[in-house]
């Protein structure tokens, strides 16, 4: 079986990308590791912020949690991340007088364990037989409830999307090809508590500077069939990588290696090689429609052009401008892009809709190019309402990330 198809069955797509269907057999596999260890206390500080601490049992509460959850990334550093919001979260929330409802927190624990087909007190009881309480699952969804709360508060009423954004993911995303990404894994088993694992993924990750370096740390400690070609995959379409995947490849340069990835009992490392487009993916066909209106080219041709931007805002209003000149001053046409006059083409790519060029002179005549939309052929079947809600998300993820850099640099956090 190859690396990506353990990967889809062991990574999510959505949310904090996290896997929940596996819930309850990872619970009975990988018990979690003693929390008490023989050189510090389970309630020492391991981060201070502000005026609140970070406990060593919450963060290995929280770290056991990712990996139940399947987690991308290193669990100790992701919880730890967590955790930071976590406070800087509820400190703004004191901050401003914001407070979540009982009901809020059971929804919340309601709707996340739905997502594992399970009932909240299954969840629970799928997490206690992995070692973890109720209370970090309960503290869990109620902090990131209350980091939600916080970004609508402070930015979704300033937060909005234009008929030209909505235009510009249709074209764009349709002419987007795939990418393929040239792998190589290492793949270290776990039996039991997976910290073991962890720690030598995390002093390999550390310690590899080159392919060569990885390809002999596959052949040493990987478990996977490709060890003996130490580690080397071949190239691997995007469509077959699930969404978290993607984002840590992505995030990686050609020679750099992955944070530890959990999968279903073993601990991945992966170094990107190579991308490239994949030139086998087909991409939809992409019309235009726009309109062309002669003006005569005069000494005052920009000053008439602008006058008329002012006038009008979509190709319509253009009919009532031409109501009374010949029919052949103005000419709407739907064409694929790549049947248009490369002239045309050129121009349409940099307007959004109901903007206009005047940049092409024909004869005596220069040219009023209107965009009248653009997309996919077939655009009745896309949801613009769905792209719509998707980039105000975008939108707000951006607006929650500088927002969180924010109350970081406020905030006095420092070790013990």
């Amino acid at each position: 079986m190859g690396w990506h198809q353990r990967a889809q069955a062991a990574l999510a797509k959505a949310g904090r990308a996290v896997l929940f269907g596996s819930v309850l057999m990872v619970a009975q596999a990988a018990p979690i590791a003693q929390v008490a260890r023989a050189d510090t206390s389970p309630f020492a500080p391991v981060l201070m912020i502000n005026d609140t601490v970070i406990t060593r049992f919450e963060l290995d509460q929280r770290k056991q949690f990712l990996i139940l959850l399947r987690a991308p990334g290193d669990p100790e550093k992701e919880a730890l991340k967590a955790l930071t919001q976590d406070r800087l979260a509820a400190s703004e929330g004191r901050r401003i007088s914001l407070r979540l409802t009982r009901e809020q927190i059971t929804e919340g624990m309601v709707e996340f364990a739905g997502r594992a087909n399970l009932t909240p007190d299954q969840f629970i009881e799928a997490l206690g037989q992995g070692g973890v309480s109720v209370e970090t699952f309960r503290d869990f969804v109620a902090n990131g409830l209350m980091w939600r709360e916080l970004v609508r508060a402070k930015y979704v009423a300033t937060v909005s999307v234009s008929e030209a954004e909505v235009d510009r993911v249709i074209a764009n995303g349709a002419l987007q090809r795939e990418m393929q990404f040239l792998l190589s894994e290492l793949v270290i088993p776990v039996e039991g508590d997976p910290e073991d694992a962890l720690a030598l993924a995390r002093r390999l990750q550390s310690e590899i500077t080159s392919e060569d370096g990885f390809a002999s740390a596959a052949r040493r400690y990987s478990a996977s069939p490709s060890a003996g070609r130490g580690g080397r995959l071949d190239w691997t379409p995007t469509s077959a990588l699930p969404g978290s995947m993607i984002g840590l490849m992505l995030a990686l340069a050609p020679g750099q290696v992955s944070d530890p990835v959990m999968l279903p009992n073993a601990v991945a490392l992966f170094q990107l090689r190579d991308v490239r487009d994949d030139v086998s993916a087909t991409a939809p066909l992409v019309e235009v429609e726009y309109a062309e209106y002669l003006l005569p080219n005069t000494a005052t041709i920009i000053a008439d052009a602008a006058a008329l931007s002012d006038r009008i805002d979509t190709c319509k209003d253009l009919h009532a401008e031409a109501r009374s000149q010949p029919e052949d001053r103005l000419t709407v046409s739907t064409r694929l892009i790549s049947e248009l006059p490369p002239d045309v083409a050129l121009q349409l790519a940099q307007l959004d809709r109901g903007e206009a060029s005047t940049a092409i002179v024909r004869g005596g005549w220069r040219v009023y190019l209107m965009l009248c939309a653009r997309g996919p052929r077939g655009e009745g079947t896309i949801d613009r309402d769905a792209i719509r809600a998707q980039l105000t998300a975008q939108k707000l993820s951006l607006s929650s990330e500088l927002f969180l850099e924010e109350l970081r640099s406020e905030a006095i956090i420092r070790t013990p």
